[in-house]
Formats: C-alpha cells, structure tokens, sequence
C-alpha cells in the first residue's frame, strides 16, 4: 500500500527555508505531483517574480499570488510550494485553511542565510543590508509562520530527503491529510 494524500500540503515559511528543494523530494516520496506558486504566476506572466515586482509592485504580485493559491488547491491534493510572503495573507491563510494543510519548514537565521546570500534572485533582499532586511523579514513574519497547522524545524545537517521524511512522519500523525503505507 501507497501513500494516500487527502488534502493539498502547503509548504510555508522564508526564503531558503527550502519549500522547493523539499517539497520536490517530499512530492516523490508520497507519489503525488509538486506544484509552486512562484513558478506557475511565472508561467502565466512569462516573466520572472523579480520582474513582476520590478514592473507591476509587490501588491499586484500579492494579488495573483492568492488567485493561484485558490485556484491550485481545488485542484488533486500535491506538495505545494508558496512563495514567502503567500502565507502572510490573512486571506491566503484562510484559502489554505479551508482546502489544504499548512506546514511551515522553520529554519534559524544564519541557515537561511547561507542558503540565500549568493543568489540574486530574491527581490526583497536587493538591499545595501540584505542579512539584516533577511533578519527584519524573519522577526516580522514568524507570527504568521507560526499560524501553520504543524512547523517542522530544519536542520543544517540533514539531506533534502531526511527533511522531506521528517514532514511526512509529521503529517502521518494527521489521518485527514496523509495515510500511510
């Protein structure tokens, strides 16, 4: 017997947290197919996020962001992945609340910030002070994160796939979002 995914997992939480790294290895394991917001809102503007926010603002980006969230979830349960800021929404959070299951991948600052501090691709930390704008970022949104269904804390030391086990050993723990084998 198979995994049995009854509600979409929504992964949740900062910047290099690694929603997407596993996600994809937590998708394989279940069976069931990865999605990411980021990557879909990319898809339909053909254009990257840091465009989008360059060109349109953080607001009009918000606003796709929680149509593609919405309409994602009615879709078959997958991992999904959401872009940092998704889960900041008060309406996002009752989108996921309603269809979906929140888990938020918490990792401590100097983790994060070793993840991020080489990429350019994060258009909130093109600051004269990224590890303090990552830092602020953290401290303002960890009341949100927090407002998950169920946290899973990361570990510097585990591979993507002992992270992506550890998620699905917590959310075996919940009859009405995994079934197990």
């Amino acid at each position: 017997m198979a995994y049995k995914l009854e509600k979409t997992v929504v992964l949740v939480g900062m910047m290099g947290a690694g929603k997407t790294a596993v996600g994809i290895a937590l998708a394989k394991l279940l069976g069931v197919e990865f999605c990411d917001t980021d990557a879909e809102i990319e898809r339909a503007a053909n254009m990257k996020i840091s465009e989008i926010f360059a060109r349109d603002g953080e607001e009009f980006f918000r606003d796709r962001e929680a149509e593609v969230l919405s309409r994602m979830l009615l879709e078959t349960p997958c991992v999904l992945s959401t872009g940092g800021g998704a889960f900041l929404s008060e309406r996002n959070r009752r989108t996921v609340d309603r269809a979906g299951f929140s888990v938020w991948l918490k990792a401590d600052l100097e983790l994060l910030w070793a993840r991020v501090r080489h990429k350019n691709t994060r258009p909130l930390l093109q600051t004269d002070n990224p590890k303090e704008t990552l830092r602020q970022l953290c401290e303002t949104r960890e009341k949100c994160y927090a407002l998950a269904d169920v946290a899973v804390a990361a570990c510097p030391d585990y591979s993507i796939d002992e992270m992506a086990a550890k998620v699905a050993r917590e959310l075996l723990m919940y009859d009405d979002v995994l079934k197990g084998p």
